[in-house]
């Protein structure tokens, strides 16, 4: 079955970092909220800053130490507000695509010395198993032209331009080392080619 969208309700939202409309969409695929979240005017423009978020409940609600994912979602509104304009997709697909009950049991794992990829190919899955087609799509449907991509994952870079997207450059979103994600962002830089310098230490112990 083709991925489709259907672009639903858009509605403003005000936030610290300006104001920004929320594209709520509905799809063929699974009962899930994949959102867009835009500010300024993205329509049939080139080099849009776009940030492509996968759900994190214990990083992006509960402020997770474990994990970079509730800040890299800050620092990304922050650089669209910077920009003046911007997407932030918000793709609902917890754990890497292992969904909480997993990624939770992973946690446990790797509390016995497992690292992040090896747990969940323990639990019987794949170091990743996100997917980005409904992120093309919505791109496609805000008529986006050309992005640069917030991130530091390689795969997700040739996953888009497989995808039809074009991507004219990459964003770096570097955040703070401690010592609760040291090991977690190791583990991205050492077994999934994460862009990540490991320098940023010290401001967030």
């Amino acid at each position: 079955m083709k991925p489709q969208l259907k672009n639903l309700v858009q509605t403003r939202i005000p936030t610290e970092n300006g104001e920004f409309i929320l594209h709520y969409y509905s799809n063929n695929m699974d009962n899930k909220e994949h959102i867009a979240f835009v500010k300024g005017d993205v329509s049939d423009k080139q080099g849009i800053p776009v940030r492509i978020h996968s759900e994190c409940f214990t990083g992006d609600v509960l402020g997770s130490r474990r994990c970079d994912c509730g800040e890299q979602l800050e620092l990304a509104l922050q650089l669209i507000d910077k920009a003046g304009c911007g997407v932030l997709i918000y793709l609902r697909q917890e754990g890497r695509g292992i969904g909480l009950l997993k990624k939770l049991q992973a946690y446990n794992l790797q509390d016995r010395g497992l690292d992040t990829v090896d747990a969940n190919i323990h639990l019987g899955h794949l170091a990743d198993e996100r997917e980005y087609d409904f992120a093309a799509l919505m791109l496609e449907d805000l008529n986006v032209q050309s992005i640069a991509l917030i991130t530091n994952n390689p795969n997700k870079i040739k996953d888009l331009v497989r995808l039809g997207v074009q991507v004219d450059k990459r964003i770096p979103i570097e955040t703070h080392i401690h010592q609760d994600n040291q090991e977690y962002l190791k583990t991205k830089v050492e077994k999934m080619s994460h862009m990540l310098s490991m320098s940023n230490t010290g401001s967030k112990s």
